[in-house]
């Protein structure tokens, strides 16, 4: 079924106690941290979405109970010369995680067809053949056992404005807006159609799609973490290591542990 992003524009605040709800959620996203540790698994987590829609709110959620050893954020933007020189999907490739790790992107190679294709970056020619290169992509992804969760965070234009506006009136958040925001908000239209088409094209059974309703922060954070926390634990085995008789051993030796039953 396609996605129709005027479908989340509710702005519905959270139904439930979000401080206890979100402790609840970290927990569970640690508990699959170490899952992915103990049986060396792998997954990639993609977030795109409008300027200012929340994105590093979730992120920031998502990874507050992680060990930083085992994950790493890849804030994604214009690529460098060295990058422009190979295949778009080139960087993206260095970037993904090995066994036991987690890789987390802010914005993604679906700037192929959105930024790119807006702004004319990227010829049309090459815009429309990134459908098929980002889909046979995640198929390679998920085919080699690594674990993809896609959100999409939409807000509108009025809460976007409001975002904006609340960042120039905070002295120590001016930096997260620029004169890029507003040439993409001039331009919503045609971002509009091209994320429509975007879902039309790489929405599939292997690689889906989870819209958010960036509206309210707070429902949209537990939201988020919500499908990702349900999405891995399918995905993931989530059973604990046995104890190493080994190392129960030592313990025992050195301060007297005892297993329990």
């Amino acid at each position: 079924m396609t996605i129709s992003l005027s479908d989340y524009e509710t702005g519905a605040k959270y139904d439930g106690d979000y401080g206890k709800d979100l402790a609840a959620l970290e927990d569970r996203l640690e508990r699959l941290q170490a899952a992915h540790i103990t049986h060396r698994q792998r997954s990639v987590i993609m977030l795109e979405g409008w300027d200012a829609a929340g994105k590093g709110g979730i992120i920031q959620r998502l990874t507050a109970s992680l060990d930083p050893r085992y994950f790493e954020v890849w804030p994604i933007g214009a690529p460098s010369e060295e990058e422009k020189a190979r295949h778009f999907l080139w960087r993206f490739w260095k970037r993904l995680p090995g066994n036991r790790e987690i890789s987390i992107f802010d914005r993604s190679w679906y700037g192929r067809v959105l930024v790119e294709r807006v702004e004319g970056f990227a010829t049309e020619a090459e815009w429309r053949k990134g459908y098929d290169e980002i889909n046979e992509f995640e198929a390679q992804l998920t085919g080699s056992a690594t674990h993809l969760v896609k959100l999409f965070v939409h807000i509108t234009q009025d809460e976007q404005d409001k975002r904006f506006a609340d960042r120039l009136n905070d002295p120590w958040k001016r930096w997260k807006t620029g004169a890029e925001d507003y040439r993409n908000r001039a331009k919503r239209k045609d971002y509009l159609a091209a994320m429509d088409e975007m879902f039309q094209q790489t929405d599939t059974r292997w690689a889906p799609w989870k819209a958010i309703d960036g509206n309210n922060k707070k429902a949209a954070r537990i939201a988020a973490l919500t499908h990702i926390a349900e999405t891995l634990e399918a995905a993931v085995p989530m059973t604990p290591p046995d104890l190493d008789p080994a190392v129960v051993k030592l313990a025992h030796k050195a301060f007297g542990y005892e297993a329990k039953d």
